[in-house]
């Protein structure tokens, strides 16, 4: 009975194998004929000159108001600086804030965690990336 089933799959797989390999030959299209037009040729009618449509360009996109990475300062106007990295603070002169940290530049860079301070002098690399290198020297 053993050698009958196997016999039988061995003869399954040729056989459907078989139709796999063999793909049908397809016939070409036969070309097709073009005449040339018999009877009268016509002139397709003049377009009128119509004045193409004024471009319109997009008004440039508004800053966003908010990071999706870095939360709002605490009270007050403030808007994200995507190119800084940084909350400006509105109505405040270079005055920045990201995560939790003030950041004040007056000829130099203060920071502080409370905004009527206390503000410690740093340098650049005390201040965000982006923040740092708008206002490089």
């Amino acid at each position: 009975m053993n050698k009958l089933a196997r016999l039988t799959l061995i003869s399954l797989v040729v056989g459907l194998s078989a139709c796999t390999v063999h793909r049908p030959v397809e016939q070409p299209a036969p070309p097709i004929e073009t005449l040339p037009p018999s009877g009268p040729v016509t002139k397709p009618a003049p377009v009128p000159n119509v004045p193409s449509k004024p471009v319109i360009t997009p008004a440039p996109k508004p800053m966003p108001r908010t990071s999706a990475s870095f939360a709002p300062p605490p009270g007050g106007a403030s808007h994200w600086d995507p190119r800084m990295g940084v909350y400006v603070l509105e109505g405040q002169t270079n005055t920045f804030y990201r995560q939790r940290t003030y950041y004040r530049w007056n000829n130099g860079w203060s920071w502080s965690t409370n905004l009527q301070g206390p503000w410690q002098e740093t340098d650049s690399s005390g201040v965000p990336g982006g923040l740092g290198r708008a206002f490089a020297q």
